[in-house]
């Protein structure tokens, strides 16, 4: 690892904030605020489009879009093949993107992924299976849900287990805005899932994967104790942090960003015509840490004071964060396409939690 500590010059904007009607900004003196970064280490870098982030007894994992899982231990990473049944999709956006380790991980060596794949004369699709190692591979085995529609965006994909020890996945709406609306589809969805595939009886809606909806690309899971929180990307900005209630209805195509209707969800945080394109989430000490990809940053959300920051800037886009300890680990996804590389991008960072003011 190595130690890089930079100066950076950021416009005013990049210190501003959005909560629910207003935004707040933070202004500092004259046309530009210099902002002293903390201190960041870096702890793998040449990953391929990274796309989640989970670790068991000190050893990460890390999802790859182009297809396989980046496992990190004491500074070295090592690519693992990831054998799926179904070729993946080369769409926007598309590839191996959620995943999760089973609890039971160092007995039973699976985890939970979600995918994106082509089939022939059929069209595309996303599925969450169970991956297993067997000591050279990752070789997909049962399948908990198939068929999910795809599109060339709009693929959520988010994998997350609960405080309940259920599986969170998120949906987007695959570029067809009224299925969020429609109970029946499971696009633009959380859906909540048993540890085996099946549908919990608990579930807010009889015989439903579905525990919210409204969604258009949700892209970020995590809980503040028993509270679920996600992240969702808006239509032209309006991006969404909301506080997920289980049933509930949060909006799109119908309302967005400070708009309200009865019986729907109007956000917690929400960009305004700023553009953050949220992704993974993590929490500490009562905030919300969240991974911006358009927005070049990782920005806290100050839930009491109703105020969201750009804490970290200056590495391009980052797509998802980890909190262990007193440290956040983030990913920055340079090499999806749309960023700018580096030499040796992307890369898995860390910092001190206590380090972000």
């Amino acid at each position: 690892m190595y130690k890089a500590r930079s100066i950076v010059l950021v416009l005013i904007l990049l210190l501003s904030g959005c909560s629910f009607f207003e935004k707040k900004e933070e202004e500092p003196e004259g046309d530009e605020a210099i902002v002293l970064l903390p201190d960041i280490e870096v702890v793998a870098e040449n990953l391929s489009v990274p796309w989640s982030i989970d670790k068991v007894n000190g050893t990460f994992y890390i999802s790859e879009r182009t297809g396989s899982i980046a496992k990190i231990e004491n500074g070295k990473m090592e690519r693992q093949r990831v054998v799926l049944r179904k070729p993946l999709a080369e769409a926007a956006e598309a590839g191996l993107l959620g995943f999760v380790l089973d609890p039971q991980f160092a007995e039973n060596h699976q985890a939970f992924a979600y995918y994106t794949y082509s089939e022939e004369g059929q069209g595309q699709f996303n599925r969450v299976v169970v991956l297993t190692w067997n000591g050279a591979e990752w070789d997909e085995g049962r399948i908990l849900l198939d068929r999910i529609p795809s599109a060339a965006y709009h693929h959520g994909g988010r994998m997350k287990i609960g405080p309940d020890r259920k599986l969170y996945v998120t949906t987007g709406d695959a570029t067809v805005p009224e299925s969020s609306q429609d109970r029946g589809s499971i696009n633009g969805k959380i859906l909540r899932m048993n540890l085996d595939g099946t549908i919990p009886a608990n579930n807010p809606f009889p015989n439903s994967y579905v525990y919210s909806y409204g969604h258009r690309n949700p892209q970020g899971l995590v809980w503040i104790g028993e509270t679920l929180y996600a992240s969702e990307h808006g239509q032209s900005a309006h991006d969404e942090i909301n506080r997920i209630k289980p049933g509930a209805n949060y909006g799109w195509p119908v309302i967005q960003g400070t708009e309200r209707k009865a019986g729907m969800v109007t956000p917690l945080f929400q960009s305004g015509n700023e553009t953050w394109a949220p992704s993974g989430m993590a929490a500490y000490n009562g905030k919300l840490y969240v991974a911006a990809l358009r927005g070049n940053a990782v920005r806290e959300f100050d839930l009491a004071a109703g105020r969201t920051t750009a804490v970290i800037t200056g590495l391009g886009r980052i797509r998802d964060l980890f909190v262990d300890g007193e440290y956040l680990y983030f990913v920055s996804n340079n090499t999806d396409g749309r960023g700018t590389p580096d030499e040796k991008d992307d890369k898995l960072y860390r910092v001190l939690l206590r380090d972000l003011k």
